[in-house]
């Protein structure tokens, strides 16, 4: 539902930017607005999940992206002047990033208090691929409400459907295991006061992680990876609809997500297959694996696409950048828990921030472009660099040993 959300502005932009009237670069304003906010609450999220549950902070962010969803029609038509409803759109896609960005470094929270080790990539890419579900279920039911009944309607209907998914969430996660977390609260409490135990909430010690190179090797790989998904996310439904105005939206917004969730899923099955516990060399051998896999092969089809000129090609060119992009959830997404597992929802807050920002940038950038130049070449040539740059940085520098 968090996907299927954010996913919803980029796939009725074209139909929202004719009606208002707004150029390209206008567009890319409100895609990349979204990530202002989404970098704001990345390190707030992990910090606050890491201290008092991811179980608390999730159902309070869904419920505020939740409602930021269902009224941004409304928003968006409070003012008859283009700028005026052009800020407000903005400043809706800034509050919904300010919501969503509590999400990822809550869920990376929970799953490293209460996950084995070896048992990580795969859960983690099995829950991550949650977002290719979301991105596809906004494709496929999306783009025929939007055929068939106009812009607005799937905002409704998806917000509504993410406070649905919310009251289950805080169900789930809160009140059906309330006492059981209680009696675990008194027990450390009890074991805490008598020193059998040490408090795992120690503050995290960003002094020493920012003199390590592995640290900043998660950074700009996670951040270049970013860079090229988030492109690829806001800007592959006008991408087809200008090359390709024949084409079906259900089926160019929907092939891309469906390669990418398998691709997903078994790069962290694989993962687990080969992981020895407590291994790190070969920890950090696989993550360099999937992150070549995800840097190095997304890089190569975007070079691909630039000289691919049917619809069949570009599809598939597109589709298989995307799928590289899965294994990315098994490769730097997954590394917070390997280098300071006691801090992962704050460490992957920090990395998951350093990420957004080439959702604003980028996306921003790729809109400037195309609207100077009007080449989609010289977009995708930019990120396929910027991917090879941070897989080269990751290669040299990354680990998945134990720093904190």
């Amino acid at each position: 539902m968090l996907y299927a959300s954010r996913t919803l502005m980029p796939l009725c932009v074209v139909s929202l930017s004719q009606e208002m009237g707004w150029d390209k670069t206008e567009s890319g304003t409100v895609l990349s607005a979204f990530f202002w906010g989404y970098t704001m609450t990345q390190f707030l999220g992990g910090y606050l999940s890491d201290r008092i549950g991811g179980e608390v902070v999730l159902p309070i962010a869904a419920c505020m992206w939740s409602i930021i969803t269902f009224w941004t029609p409304q928003l968006a038509y409070l003012s008859t002047d283009k700028h005026t409803s052009l800020h407000i759109v903005v400043l809706s896609r800034v509050a919904l990033g300010i919501a969503q960005g509590f999400h990822f470094p809550g869920m990376t929270s929970i799953i490293s208090r209460k996950v084995l080790e070896h048992q990580r990539s795969f859960l983690y890419s099995v829950v991550a691929s949650g977002s290719h579900f979301g991105t596809l279920l906004t494709g496929s039911m999306g783009s025929v409400l939007l055929d068939y009944f106009g812009w607005s309607i799937p905002f409704y209907i998806i917000g509504l459907c993410g406070l649905m998914w919310m009251l289950v969430m805080r169900y789930g996660l809160i009140n059906r295991q309330r006492n059981k977390l209680m009696l675990v609260s008194l027990n450390e409490a009890q074991l805490l006061d008598s020193g059998k135990i040490k408090d795992s909430r120690a503050s995290v010690p960003w002094v020493h992680l920012f003199t390590k190179p592995a640290f900043w090797s998660i950074l700009i790989g996670h951040f270049c990876e970013n860079n090229a998904f988030f492109i690829l996310l806001s800007w592959m439904p006008t991408y087809f609809h200008e090359n390709f105005p024949t084409a079906k939206g259900w089926v160019f917004n929907v092939v891309p997500w469906v390669v990418t969730i398998p691709s997903s899923i078994g790069s962290g099955w694989i993962a687990d297959k080969m992981i020895t516990k407590g291994n790190a060399f070969l920890f950090t051998v696989l993550l360099k694996y999937e992150d070549t896999v995800a840097l190095c092969g997304t890089a190569l089809f975007l070079f691909i696409i630039s000289y691919a000129s049917s619809y069949s090609a570009c599809l598939m060119c597109m589709a298989l950048a995307v799928a590289c992009c899965g294994f990315h959830n098994s490769g730097i997404m997954v590394n917070p828990q390997d280098i300071a597992p006691k801090h992962a929802g704050s460490v992957f807050g920090i990395m998951n921030m350093a990420g957004a920002i080439p959702g604003f940038v980028g996306v921003y950038i790729a809109g400037h472009i195309l609207e100077v130049t009007k080449s989609w070449n010289a977009v995708f040539s930019q990120t396929a660099m910027v991917c090879l740059f941070g897989w080269a940085v990751f290669i040299i520098f990354g680990t998945g040993k134990k720093l904190v």
